[in-house]
């Protein structure tokens, strides 16, 4: 099937009628998953934009809608495969499992208590270990990104002294704090004006990554669903 015909379709599942049920009502179709996005020949699907937000992946910004919210998950995900696929092009494997297992007990850590985390992956039809292969994921292209493009970033001493006068001081005078030496803050300066322009460097990578590559994203189906459908066999 080709991809534009792929996203079309929706995967369904109907509770079939007792045998001696003469005369059974009509079933509504009840939707289980659709592809929102294709990256090359890559699907994304509905359920992979739930499980970013059912885990606390993507905060809500003051006054988004969920439709808001789902939207820019989707877009995040197509960036991120975007990534992802550059990625496994160069052969790029290494994430330490401790970084995993350290990540994954930080999201599970904004959760009440194990048993709401777990409880929660149910309800998303996920597990740990699938939790894990999300988390390698994001790890492996966060790895990738600050090798191949940190050498594009430099942060000389004129970057840092513009920003201690530019924005470290006239911030903490304007909050009354004391302001400290150079000296001291220096460091601390150029992490901030690094991450910065690595995240500049991530944007403009990206954008070329999407402009080289076919991207088609499938806005949501009318509601209530269409009785006739197409399914995947």
């Amino acid at each position: 099937m080709r991809p534009a015909a792929l996203a079309a379709s929706v995967l369904l599942a109907a509770v079939p009628a007792p045998a001696q049920d003469p005369a059974p009502a009509a079933e509504s179709p009840i939707l289980v998953d659709r592809i929102v996005a294709i990256v090359g020949e890559d699907p994304i699907l509905l359920s992979e934009a739930e499980e970013v937000i059912g885990l606390g992946l993507a905060g809500r910004r003051p006054g988004e809608g969920d439709a808001e919210l789902r939207e820019r998950v989707i877009d995040g995900l197509i960036e991120q495969r975007l990534r992802f696929h550059e990625v496994d092009r160069s052969g790029f494997h290494r994430v330490p499992v401790t970084e995993i297992e350290a990540r994954v007990a930080d999201i599970a850590a904004a959760f009440p208590d194990r048993e709401v985390f777990l409880r929660r992956l149910a309800e998303l039809g996920m597990n740990e270990q699938e939790v894990r292969q999300l988390v390698a994921r994001q790890i492996a292209v966060l790895t990738y990104v600050t090798e191949r493009l940190g050498a594009r970033v430099f942060v000389g001493f004129e970057d840092i002294r513009a920003y201690y006068q530019e924005s470290v001081v006239p911030d903490l005078e304007r909050r009354g704090e004391p302001v400290p030496p150079l000296d001291e803050v220096r460091e601390a300066i150029r992490a901030v004006l690094h991450e910065q322009r690595l995240n500049q460097e991530l944007e403009r990578w990206t954008e070329e990554l999407r402009a080289e590559a076919d991207v088609l994203v499938f806005p949501a189906p009318p509601d209530p669903l269409p009785l006739v459908v197409e399914t995947i066999d």
